[in-house]
């Protein structure tokens, strides 16, 4: 019997490591698709040793990186191996203007450009009963697409990095929901997963109020655990199989509006993502 293969983007951080955790319990083999192996290396073996799973991978991505997402993506086609899971968790938080080799700006590039080229490369391996899962943010409420200046800066005017996070999550948000449309008639389910304020590294601003923020903010913020339990169930409950096209918090479906479900711009992100893919030279096809 075919293993069921799992990949888990970010799976070496805070809540990547409780997803990780999580879907190796369920003896899914598993690729840990990390930006540093070894950083990576030593929380796998940790992982595998803890839950017993012997199919556990790091594989190297860089998702700053479109040649490294399509490196990723290849290696993972040319193994043949149908996909059940592919959860896209990494992230980040600039604290500054940062202009990745594709021109791209850094958190528009690791938060919704990667892995929207990554999901697309791999949908191949896909069929039905998989489960796409991105990790999106509370900010999607607060974010504004404004195009090119989206993907060049993150946002016009000055860069500040909430905003242009902020973006980013609308984005993902947005392209969870046009790719679940897409994907319905296969029987492939995407869905959305708010983490809620974690105590992870990406809330931390490298200023010199961070110790205060550790002393007064992080205790009542949320676990890596509980900021990975929504997500989590998304992979592996059996009712979360039967929705797609969801934002889920809090472990509960939780209905969005026709202003994010149906948004003005949903079909204009997905356009003129497939331009800046193109124009990048990473054209996608991603039917079976």
């Amino acid at each position: 019997m075919e293993r069921k293969l799992a990949i888990i983007t970010g799976a070496d951080g805070g809540m990547g490591m409780e997803i990780t955790r999580a879907v190796a319990r369920e003896g899914y083999a598993v690729i840990m698709a990390c930006c540093s192996l070894s950083k990576a290396e030593p929380k796998c073996r940790e992982l595998a040793k803890e839950t017993g799973n012997k199919n556990m991978e790091v594989w190297e991505i860089d998702l700053a990186s479109l040649a490294s997402v399509k490196t990723f993506a290849n290696r993972v086609l040319q193994r043949n191996t149908s996909i059940a899971l592919l959860m896209n968790n990494a992230g980040t938080m600039e604290t500054g203007l940062h202009i990745t080799e594709d021109g791209l700006e850094r958190t528009v590039s690791v938060n919704y450009v990667g892995p929207c080229l990554l999901t697309r490369l791999l949908l191949p391996l896909m069929g039905q009963g998989t489960r796409i899962v991105n990790m999106v943010s509370c900010t999607y409420a607060i974010g504004k697409l404004d195009f090119p200046d989206f993907f060049l800066r993150g946002k016009k005017g000055n860069f500040w990095r909430i905003p242009v996070y902020s973006n980013t999550k609308l984005a993902l948000l947005l392209f969870t929901f046009e790719l679940a449309e897409r994907l319905r008639v296969r029987g492939i389910t995407v869905n959305a997963a708010d983490p809620g304020i974690v105590s992870t590294d990406i809330i931390r601003m490298h200023q010199w109020f961070d110790p205060l923020t550790d002393i007064f903010f992080r205790p009542f913020i949320r676990t890596p655990l509980q900021g990975a339990s929504t997500a989590i169930g998304l992979l592996l409950d059996v009712e979360a199989g039967k929705q797609t096209a969801t934002f889920n918090l809090n472990n509960h479906l939780h209905p969005l509006s026709e202003k994010y479900t149906h948004h003005v711009q949903r079909v204009q992100l997905w356009e003129e993502t497939e331009r800046i893919l193109s124009e990048k030279g990473f054209t996608v096809n991603d039917k079976r």
